[in-house]
C-alpha cells in the first residue's frame, strides 16, 4: 500500500515516498533562499544526501552542507556549525539525518542569532524565554531514520564536551516549520540502526503512555504508536525495502515525539548518562534498560499496561506485555544487558547521580531516588 499524507499537526508534515523532491519548495515556503544542509559525517557522502543537495541546487538554493557532527553531538560541533552558517550568509537550515543531524541542525538554526551561551537555554523552568525568538532561523527537517521524532520536537539534546552530560535545550521555535518524511530515505538503514531507532520510538510511546501526568491526547497517540511499532518494526528489520513498513515506522517515530510532551521516565533518564559517558546508541540503550525499568515501575503501571496489552492484541496483561518486549528485543538482536553492550558496572554511583538530575525523571511513574536508581542500574547488568 502506497501511503501519502499531508498533516498540519504538530507542524506541516509531508509524508510519502519520493517527497524529498519537494525539499526546495518547503524551503521557499519558509522564506529560505540560501539554506545550510546539516547532517552527520556518516551521511555526508551518501547518495540520499547528494540527491537532497541536487534538489536544492536545481532550484537555485545552492548546495551548502555542514557535516562535522558526532553521533552524540556536542557544543563544539554546534559552534563549528554556527560559524559555517554565519560565514556562508545562510538564512535557514535543512536538518537532515537521524537524531544527531536533526538535533544539531535545529541547534545551529537556534543559536546562529543568539548572544548567550547555549547552556543558558536548558529545559529548566522558563529559561527558553531568555532567547531572542526573532533571531531563530527557519528549519526544514528531513529524517532519515525512524526513531527520535526530533523532526516534530521543540527540543534538541546536546552533550557538554567537558562534563559529558547530555542537556535538553528547549524553545517552541525549535519545532521545524516543514517536515519531509520520505520513507525511501530510510531503506538504506543498517539492521542495527533500524532496530535501535525503532526501539527509541517504542520507548518514547511506552514512557509517555506510562507517565502519571494527565494528557489524554498524548496517551492516545502513544498507544497507537506502540501498535504501529509492534506491527511494522519487525517487518522493516527483516526487509529494509518494505516501504509500507518504513512509512508506518516514520509515522510511529513522529507519534512518539508528539506523545512525550506527556513525559518520559527512567528508560530515558538511565540511557542519557550512559550515552553521554560511553557514547552508546541512544535507542539501543533504551531497549537494553527497558525490561528492568518495566519491572521497577510495575507497581504503578500494572493496570495501565494491561489495558495497552489488550489494545495491542497481547494476552496475559502486564506479564504478557513484558514477555512480548523480551521477545521483540531478541528478534531485533538487542544486547541482553549493559554488560553485553560492553559496559562495566564500575561507575554506577556517577551514572545514578546524573540520572536523577535528568529532566526525564519527573515523568517516571515510581518516584526516583539516588538509592532506587542505583539499584535499577544494577538490575541492568
Amino acid at each position: 500500500m502506497n501511503i501519502v499524507a499531508n498533516w498540519s499537526y504538530p507542524t506541516a508534515v509531508k509524508l510519502g515516498r519520493g517527497r524529498i523532491k519537494e525539499l526546495a519548495e518547503a524551503c521557499k515556503t519558509l522564506g529560505i533562499r540560501k539554506p545550510l544542509l546539516v547532517t552527520d559525517r556518516g551521511l555526508a557522502n551518501m547518495a540520499i544526501t547528494a540527491h537532497a543537495l541536487d534538489v536544492l541546487e536545481e532550484a537555485g538554493l545552492g548546495r551548502a552542507i555542514f557535516a562535522d557532527v558526532d553521533p552524540n553531538p556536542n557544543e563544539i560541533n554546534m559552534e563549528a556549525g554556527v560559524k559555517a552558517y554565519r560565514d556562508g550568509g545562510h538564512d535557514g537550515v535543512v536538518a537532515f539525518g537521524g537524531g544527531s543531524g536533526l538535533d544539531l541542525g535545529k541547534m545551529i538554526a537556534f543559536m546562529a542569532g543568539q548572544t548567550r551561551p547555549v547552556w543558558d537555554f536548558e529545559d529548566i523552568g522558563d529559561w527558553w524565554t531568555r532567547a531572542d525568538a526573532s533571531k531563530i532561523a527557519p528549519i526544514v527537517a528531513v529524517p532519515t531514520t525512524a526513531g527520535t521524532g526530533s523532526e516534530v520536537g521543540r527540543a534538541s539534546v546536546i552533550t557538554n564536551s567537558q562534563t559529558h552530560v547530555k542537556k535538553i535545550i528547549f524553545h517552541p521555535k525549535l519545532l521545524p516549520g516543514v517536515v519531509i518524511c520520505d520513507p525511501e530515505l530510510t531503506v538504506g538503514m543498517p539492521k542495527v540502526i533500524t532496530a535501535g531507532t525503532g526501539m527509541d520510538a517504542f520507548a518514547h510511546c511506552l514512557e509517555a503512555y506510562s507517565s502519571p501526568f494527565f494528557h489524554p491526547m498524548s496517551a492516545g497517540v502513544a498507544l497507537e504508536g506502540l501498535r504501529l511499532v509492534k506491527e511494522f518494526l519487525p517487518r522493516a528489520y527483516k526487509d529494509g525495502t518494505d516501504i509500507e513498513a518504513r512509512t508506518n515506522m516514520m509515522a510511529a517515530a513522529a507519534m512518539g515525539a508528539v506523545a512525550f510532551q506527556k513525559g518520559l521516565g527512567a528508560i530515558h533518564s538511565l540511557s542519557h548518562p550512559i550515552g553521554a559517558v560511553y557514547n552508546t546508541h541512544h535507542g539501543m540503550t533504551n531497549a537494553v534498560v527497558m525490561p528492568a525499568v518495566l519491572r521497577f515501575n510495575r507497581p504503578a503501571i500494572e493496570d495501565k499496561i494491561a489495558r495497552a496489552a489488550a489494545y495491542l492484541g497481547i494476552s496475559g496483561g502486564f506479564d504478557g506485555f513484558y514477555d512480548y518486549v523480551l521477545d521483540l528485543r531478541r528478534e531485533l538482536g538487542v544486547p541482553e544487558n549493559l554488560t553485553a553492550m560492553g559496559i562495566k558496572p564500575d561507575r554506577i554511583d556517577e551514572l545514578a547521580a546524573e540520572a536523577i538530575k535528568d529532566p526525564s525523571c519527573g515523568g517516571n511513574p515510581v518516584p526516583m531516588t539516588l538509592e532506587n536508581t542505583k539499584a535499577l542500574f544494577e538490575a541492568c547488568f
